[in-house]
């Protein structure tokens, strides 16, 4: 007979870092017993699962996909459990909706091989399917996927740009459109091996709308579906919509495409979860037009004062002083003339102090004038607390914004080596409360290739927000998109061990 000595932190360990929580209780000891427990800590997650809508259905698109893991996250203590073989490897999502389209199905990047190393692959022309992907190891803790797709002409052309984003059962999107010259695909895609079915709610300015889907959508296993939303309503078309994707069984991921005719077309990405204060970072400063869009998804009217954080200072818009939404209802703002020169981010708060009241926001900014205009979307954030990480940017063309709304900040910017070579490069940036920050010089020096770039805020500053923005001109058209950053959980909170399990093994 031989005796196994199985840590209880092995198994904490192991599912803190699959699915982000871990609580044990030795048996026979009461709840309340558990505050003797020794401090929990924070370890690095050991598996992440990302995933990519298909980039886009014009034959001469050309979309590039980058991966990256930041360095730096320390490894699992020694006995934490067993080795983890670190990958990060993309897969294709069907599309059983393509409709016989033979569209090429996209090339993942290959496996990043270390942390501090981004790659990158081309899907260029007609790409119809997703891409899922899992990251495990030391290549978990931070794993970014981004994939930015260029179209120069037709219909949907624009800088198109979105986050791989992680699994869930909760969108929202505000700034949807069923209008006239308006096209809005929610792109629905399941990772996992069982079926999931999605539904898909849509609110206008008067209310909750009625669908042609009141079943869901179905979601076949490792596949990617597209939703047209104008097909969806019996109600006729609608200039501004919120649209709401929860699943009944499985989960998803969510990313809304727009193509507008003669402003171009980019992602919506899912707005931060409901909250009272709101910030959507990352306006351009020659932006000609912005528009918001929010929605309180609870019971009561929210009264929202609006602000605009400036490179100078906080100020209030000539163009609006404040909104009001309806619960359950969509509200939308016109703010012309918005930045007057100066990138910023837009700030919602209270008008009551006393009434908070959640709200999900979005903008549609518009660059360029006349025929020469082009679209992108900057959805509400949450913070970066820990750190987040935006891949694929270029030597020239990008720009991080950093707002610090409430309390002056530090964070660390690390601009990682290219793709194709260079050497890494960090610096701490001080900001200013009630400001924004916007760093143009990012690329190291020798950089080849594309590159990310990591925010890590400093203790003991106020919150952070952060926004990149990418841009291309073609044939005179501005063409950009913003991209808000996600803290990146790299890390996950484990209660620590109280005693050990001995199992015996015959």
């Amino acid at each position: 007979m031989k005796r196994t000595t199985l840590s209880l932190i092995a198994v904490a360990t192991a599912l803190a870092a699959v699915t982000g929580f871990a609580a044990l209780t030795a048996p026979g000891e009461p709840a309340a017993a558990t505050a003797a427990a020794p401090q929990a800590a924070r370890l690095p997650v050991e598996r992440t699962s990302l995933l990519c809508p298909a980039p886009s259905g014009s034959e001469i698109a050309e979309t590039l996909i980058t991966s990256y893991t930041p360095p730096g996250t320390a490894a699992p203590a020694a006995g934490a459990g067993p080795a983890v073989k670190p990958t990060a490897v993309l897969g294709v999502a069907k599309n059983p909706n393509a409709g016989g389209k033979k569209g090429k199905t996209p090339k993942a990047p290959a496996s990043v091989t270390a942390p501090g190393k981004p790659v990158s692959a081309d899907a260029d022309g007609a790409v119809t399917h997703g891409l899922t992907g899992t990251a495990t190891g030391t290549l978990a803790p931070g794993w970014t996927v981004q994939q930015t797709t260029l179209v120069t002409a037709g219909a949907a052309r624009g800088l198109l740009g979105v986050n791989c984003s992680a699994p869930d059962t909760d969108f929202w999107f505000p700034a949807a459109s069923t209008a006239k010259g308006r096209a809005d695909y929610i792109h629905l895609t399941n990772p996992d091996d069982t079926l999931a079915v999605a539904d898909i709610e849509l609110y206008g300015p008067e209310g909750e709308l009625k669908t042609t889907i009141p079943e869901g959508v179905q979601v076949p296993p490792h596949s990617t579906v597209p939703v047209l939303l104008g097909p969806l309503l019996t109600e006729g078309a609608m200039e501004n919509l919120t649209a709401h994707v929860t699943t009944r069984s499985g989960r998803v991921g969510a990313a809304l495409g727009s193509a507008a005719d003669g402003v171009g077309s980019d992602w919506l990405a899912a707005s931060a979860d409901p909250a009272a204060r709101v910030v959507l970072p990352g306006i351009p400063a020659d932006a000609t037009g912005v528009r918001l869009v929010a929605f309180a998804p609870g019971e009561s009217d929210a009264d929202l004062k609006i602000q605009l954080v400036t490179t100078n200072g906080t100020i209030v818009p000539a163009a609006a002083e404040s909104v009001h939404v309806k619960a359950g209802m969509t509200a939308s703002v016109e703010l012309p003339d918005l930045t007057r020169g100066s990138a910023a981010a837009l700030l919602l708060t209270p008008t009551d102090p006393k009434k908070q009241i959640p709200v999900v926001a979005a903008l549609r900014v518009v660059r360029g004038k006349g025929s020469d205009q082009e679209m992108a979307f900057v959805s509400a954030a949450a913070p970066v607390t820990g750190r987040a990480t935006v891949a694929d940017n270029r030597a020239k063309g990008t720009a991080l914004a950093l707002t610090a709304p409430e309390a002056a900040a530090q964070v660390k910017v690390t601009a990682s080596a290219g793709t194709e070579g260079g050497s890494p490069a960090s610096r701490t940036v001080s900001l200013k409360a009630g400001t924004t920050t916007v760093l143009t010089d990012l690329a190291p020096k020798g950089v080849k290739g594309s590159y990310a770039v990591t925010v890590e805020p400093v203790a003991g500053g106020g919150p952070v927000y952060a926004a990149r923005t990418l841009t291309v001109t073609e044939d005179g058209i501005p063409m950009f998109t913003v991209q808000t950053l996600v803290d990146d959980r790299g890390t996950v909170q484990v209660p620590a061990a109280r005693q050990d399990l001995t199992v015996l093994d015959d």
